[in-house]
């Protein structure tokens, strides 16, 4: 098969044109679901059986089920109901923008919410222990050793759903917000070339995502100085092998 370069490059500006919208529902449902998880996790580490149990039927039900179902039911379900229709929510709930993005974010929070409870398990008891006998309290204990530690076990689960979020997106044109994919569909229905356009499109997601991945491996890297490689002086510093802070 033969690509028209030419054609490829225009696609190329087409799609990229989109990329706004792309990052926009992103970061959007990724700020939100964070929010949700927090408090998701709250419940389920809180110990209050009530709470404990809300979390987990969240949990369940929004990993549990496909997303495009759920984006499904918010776009196209709720505004059957007079109630929805006439609700301080109604501008919101009409809108698709808005409706993917709480889609997004309620899908996403079930597994961050899953991620931050692992990473605060993963906490030593040792540390906490530590941090008491010290004299630390409750906020301090949380800033200075909890957060740290359990960050660092989650960033590694935690970038993975973030490169899902991006990819999950997608399914953004199907309740006709035209971010990279709902355009290359629009662009494939008026050229018939779908191999070349969904290529392109390949392309597009793959630079978001390497550049999120290096972001998150700075991150990563940054709340990590034991993974950090110590110089070693060549000479006239000190001596041979000698570790300099």
């Amino acid at each position: 098969m033969d690509f028209d370069v030419a054609f490829l490059v225009s696609t190329f500006v087409k799609l990229v044109a989109a990329v706004p919208m792309t990052l926009g529902l992103f970061a959007c449902s990724v700020s939100l679901g964070a929010l949700f998880a927090l408090g998701i996790t709250y419940c389920r580490v809180s110990g209050g059986l009530v709470l404990s149990a809300f979390a987990r039927a969240y949990v369940f039900v929004f990993r549990g089920s496909p997303l495009l179902i759920q984006m499904f039911l918010i776009y196209y379900g709720l505004g059957q109901f007079p109630a929805v229709r006439h609700s301080l929510f109604w501008p919101v709930l009409r809108d698709p923008f808005s409706c993917a993005v709480l889609a997004l974010a309620l899908c996403t929070a079930g597994y961050q919410a899953e991620i931050m409870r692992g990473g605060l398990q993963a906490v030593p008891s040792r540390e906490i222990e530590a941090g008491r006998a010290a004299g630390m309290s409750g906020l301090l204990l949380f800033r200075r050793i909890i957060a740290p530690i359990a960050i660092r076990q989650a960033l590694p689960a935690y970038s993975t759903e973030i490169i899902l979020m991006v990819k999950s997106t997608a399914l953004a044109s199907l309740v006709t917000v035209w971010e990279v994919t709902g355009t290359a569909q629009r662009l494939i229905s008026q050229t018939y070339r779908t191999m070349e356009v969904f290529l392109v499109a390949t392309l597009i997601y793959l630079l978001i995502n390497f550049i999120i991945v290096r972001l998150m491996a700075l991150v990563e890297y940054r709340l990590s100085p034991h993974l950090r490689e110590r110089p070693v002086p060549a000479s006239g510093g000190g001596r041979q092998g000698e570790v300099h802070g």
